[in-house]
């Protein structure tokens, strides 16, 4: 169903019929252990994605949820900021913290922090 609702005509697969009860399980689970030790190629992602995207592909079909599609798009900026950037990052500071350990709450306005 998934196949048809992406338009594909053809599917990838592996023809396991020659392969035992046992070694069809012990196939799923090696199958799944190695997605869990794989690693990505940051960079080789990016381009694939960014391929992906340019032919109006939805990204959100390759498992991957937004916010990491965001965090691998994102260029970090090390740009100094303006004075009106250290004004909005000022808004958003916590006015009072509180210690995870005790439990004692402070105002960062008493200790000249917010």
């Amino acid at each position: 169903m998934a196949a048809q609702k992406l338009g594909l005509d053809t599917l990838p697969c592996i023809d396991a019929a020659h392969l035992t009860d046992a070694q069809k399980r012990a196939y799923i689970i090696t199958d799944n252990r190695l997605a869990l030790d794989a690693g990505w190629d940051n960079d080789l992602l990016k381009v694939e994605l960014q391929d992906l995207d340019a032919q109006g592909f939805d990204l959100t079909l390759t498992g991957f949820e937004l916010g990491e599609l965001a965090a691998l798009f994102d260029e970090p900026n090390f740009e100094p900021g303006t004075e009106d950037d250290q004004g909005k990052l000022d808004e958003l500071a916590p006015k009072m913290v509180t210690c995870p350990h005790c439990g004692g709450e402070w105002d960062l306005r008493e200790h000249g922090q917010g």
